[in-house]
């Protein structure tokens, strides 16, 4: 689904979009009727632009990400100022990428958060760790209960903190693509998270980035 106020813009989109062969199963250029038109069409992914005419592309990130299923949102926007990657991330944001990107790169971009990457324009990924890390250091209260991880899930996990893909992770470790996205996925259920942005922040208050 593309959401962006400006047609011939979300136009464009769309057209790069189903002529990769995603399938475009919705568009919309308010964020009211983003939510509601997602709660039919149940996108898998949604390319979201922070600055629309109702409620803002956060506040629609925020109910996309609660869905059930979630739809992983891709926030394309013009703005790279700290603030709105942060409340975008906050809000549920998979990934952040700024309208300036070449085709290419968008459209790698939307195949990547489909496949729960944590994807952000160069430059960006430092700021959203470097909050997670902040956050981090507040006290937390431990978990007695905690689930136990396996000692792969942990191992994929810490390079998942570090900020590999998952063909990074698997040439690594020696894996294949699918049983690095398999140990990602128990990992996943057995905490309870939602998506790779969730997990990369699990990772950090524990740690494992430092290891």
């Amino acid at each position: 689904m593309v959401v962006d106020d400006h047609p011939m813009w979300r136009e464009s989109v769309a057209r790069d979009l189903a002529e990769a062969g995603h399938e475009v199963v919705a568009t919309a250029g308010e964020g009211r009727t983003a939510v509601r038109i997602a709660a039919a069409a149940r996108p898998q992914v949604a390319v979201v632009d922070l600055q629309l005419p109702d409620i803002s592309g956060v506040e629609v990130t925020r109910h996309l990400a609660a869905a059930d299923p979630p739809v992983r949102v891709l926030v394309l926007s013009a703005s790279g100022e700290q603030q709105d990657v942060l409340d975008a991330v906050k809000a549920g944001a998979t990934g952040y990428l700024l309208k300036s990107a070449a085709r290419e790169e968008f459209l790698d971009a939307v195949q990547r958060t489909g496949a729960g990457d944590a994807v952000f324009t160069p430059g960006l990924a430092g700021l959203v760790l470097g909050e997670y890390r902040r956050l981090a250091a507040a006290p937390r209260r431990e978990e007695d209960d905690a689930p136990r991880l396996t000692e792969r899930e942990t191992e994929v996990l810490r390079l998942v903190a570090k900020g590999l893909t998952y063909k990074q992770i698997a040439q690594r470790l020696v894996l294949s693509h699918r049983t690095v996205q398999n140990h990602v996925q128990n990992t996943l259920n057995k905490l309870q998270l939602h998506n790779r942005v969730e997990l990369v922040r699990y990772a950090i208050e524990k740690g494992l980035d430092q290891e």
